[in-house]
């Protein structure tokens, strides 16, 4: 088919050229006298996007879920109660991984469309007088249903509880897109991966720990090899890894990290917020549709779930995009399949770049029967994106421009 595909799921994203040809290098020594020097640039820069002075971070060869199997092996013991809350594919994901380690899991199921249930975290924290549970999961952004979660809540739950159960948070679609604080929200381990908002290819997990998680290292008796984290400390204080690391990618993420230096992490999340409620105004206002997420206040800034109507099957919408349109939108996962299409506006994107997929999904539903009115929601988009300023930082006047939008 003519002409470049349109990649809009909520991950992998599309990777800049300027981070493309950064990754273009010849393969070299990681044994070398001079290899420390990439490792100890990287370092740094991924404390920044985690916004820690405390946490110490990792990179794995690996995807997300690989640092999730880390986080629990060093830290916890077969058996360990640990708290998790399933409102989606992947926290449901990470809570089978735990299961499989032989962790008791104290799920709470809620509705898919909603997110991290604090009130209900706050009541078992404060009855667990015994501090049996070891560890509290939070999903912060997830993907599958397009929620994200209040981490500060939760870091306040635990302490108004006095609880000292660690807190582990999947930042894998939020991490450099939507704002996370490593240090201010007690986080002990945090989970993410590079093909997202660090817009690398994926195939790097990231991995940051606080001190107290790392402490716990020799309790734990969970297996663990690949993902020992004594052996990345031991290998990584000298600037090397315990085995061959991902070159390419490694170059690509210091590229990475440049280019969000440069934009800020602020410019980048106020350009998250503000790409979102377009597409949040192209899905409801627009095509009179409605997102998963229940209510505002899960909306996600990285990923839009949106539902179709009853008797369409949202498969058939990705279908018709990528066949006919040459657009690559996400599936409903689990119990959602089927019920709805994704589209990614999270890491190097802009209001043109976005509006080819609202145009291109709008041309799917169409030849899918879904009465929208054709151009409805690029109009709608257009609309929000030319009256509403790009914003510059998390200040209130763009939060007041969007809360302003979302009310008329």
């Amino acid at each position: 088919m003519a002409g470049r595909n349109f990649l809009f799921v909520p991950g992998p994203t599309n990777v800049p050229d300027r981070i493309m040809r950064a990754m273009m290098v010849s393969m070299e020594d990681h044994r070398s006298p001079d290899f420390p020097l990439l490792t100890r640039t990287i370092m740094p820069g991924l404390k920044r996007v985690f916004r820690t002075e405390r946490g110490t971070p990792f990179v794995f060869p690996s995807s997300g879920t690989g640092c999730w199997e880390a986080a629990i092996t060093n830290t916890l013991s077969p058996g360990d109660t640990v708290l998790a809350a399933r409102f989606g594919q992947f926290s449901h994901l990470w809570i089978a991984m735990c299961e499989k380690h032989g962790l008791n899991v104290q799920i709470v199921d809620v509705d898919w469309g909603t997110g991290v249930p604090v009130e209900q975290y706050a009541e078992i924290l404060r009855h667990d007088t015994q501090h049996k549970i070891k560890a509290v999961l939070a999903c912060h952004n997830e993907t599958a249903t397009g929620v994200s979660s209040d981490i500060g809540a939760v870091r306040r739950a635990l302490d108004d509880a006095k609880h000292p159960a660690l807190l582990f948070v999947d930042a894998v679609s939020s991490l450099a897109s939507i704002d996370f604080r490593f240090d201010d929200w007690g986080v002990d381990m945090a989970v993410s991966g590079s093909q997202k908002g660090l817009m690398l290819p994926a195939g790097l997990g990231i991995l940051c720990a606080s001190q107290k998680a790392l402490d716990m290292h020799a309790e734990a008796k969970l297996a663990r090899s690949y993902f020992d984290l004594q052996d990345m400390l031991n290998a990584n204080k000298t600037g090397y890894f315990p085995y061959t690391p991902a070159l390419p990618l490694l170059y690509g993420l210091v590229e990475a990290l440049t280019m969000i230096e440069e934009e800020g992490l602020d410019n980048i999340f106020a350009r998250h917020e503000y790409l979102a409620a377009g597409v949040r105004a192209a899905v409801q206002d627009g095509w009179g549709m409605k997102l998963c997420a229940k209510e505002p206040k899960w909306h996600s800034n990285t990923v839009s779930a949106v539902m179709v109507p009853e008797g369409v099957n949202g498969a058939d919408v990705i279908s018709r995009a990528y066949n006919r349109y040459n657009l690559s939108l996400g599936a409903g996962l689990s119990k959602m399949a089927g019920k709805l299409f994704r589209i990614g506006h999270l890491g190097d994107m802009n209001e043109v770049h976005l509006m080819s997929a609202i145009a291109g999904a709008e041309m799917a539903m169409l030849d899918c029967g879904i009465k929208v009115r054709a151009g409805s929601g690029v109009a709608a988009a257009s609309e929000f994106w030319r009256t509403h300023r790009v914003p510059v930082g998390l200040d209130a006047s763009v939060a007041e421009q969007i809360a302003l939008a979302k009310a008329a």
